[in-house]
């Protein structure tokens, strides 16, 4: 696959590769090391999930990095067992090559790869979790003293968009947009762009239905 992207259409640069969970974490400890993406097999030459757990690891330590799982299978388990690992891109290893270039791309973008499937399992794992709707009434009440533009920001993350498409509606750059999403991960206890859009989604839910009633 490194060869097949290094040559492919989207100019990916390919730093390094490795089967194994040590490889891996050797990779990231490297000095001066930047990575900007990490696909990471869910199935690594140790065990089944070992990437996944090396993943949580990866995920915690370095946030500016997108990190996406290369699933064997997408049963439910898996699928929300990668999300939590910190995953914002989901890939099967029976999609097309293109597929997972674009994967690679939007990821890069700040957006989140997944399929509708995928989704709806992350939907369902988060309202069956304890607490995720009083993390979610913090995240719109102020509970967790989001200001007024960190509300507005965790609105437009909800809604999908690039840190560069926020940068251009609230006319700011890139970095201070980043820096913004890290202080709301802080705040709100999620580590990933996924989480914040599926909470503040949650909540926005529930304020309709109390609507209705």
């Amino acid at each position: 696959m490194a060869t097949a992207l290094r040559r492919s259409r989207f100019r990916i640069v390919v730093a390094e590769t490795c089967t194994d969970s040590d490889g891996l974490r050797a990779v990231f400890n490297k000095p001066k090391t930047n990575i900007d993406i990490a696909l990471i097999a869910s199935h690594l030459r140790e065990g089944p999930v070992e990437g996944l757990k090396v993943l949580r690891d990866m995920r915690s330590a370095y946030p500016k990095t997108g990190f996406i799982a290369l699933l064997d299978s997408s049963a439910r388990a898996i699928v929300v067992e990668a999300f939590r690992a910190g995953a914002t891109g989901i890939l099967s290893r029976e999609e097309p090559f293109d597929t997972v270039c674009k994967c690679i791309l939007a990821v890069h973008q700040g957006q989140i790869w997944a399929s509708v499937r995928e989704l709806k399992f992350a939907l369902e794992a988060l309202a069956q979790s304890e607490g995720s709707a009083t993390t979610a009434e913090k995240i719109t009440n102020g509970g967790l003293c989001l200001t007024k533009r960190e509300e507005g920001v965790v609105q437009l993350v909800a809604e999908g968009l690039t840190n560069r498409d926020i940068s251009r509606q609230l006319n700011l750059s890139e970095n201070t947009v980043r820096n913004y999403i890290f202080r709301i991960f802080n705040k709100v206890g999620t580590s990933n762009r996924l989480e914040l859009a599926l909470y503040a989604i949650n909540r926005k839910q529930s304020l309709l239905e109390q609507r209705q009633e």
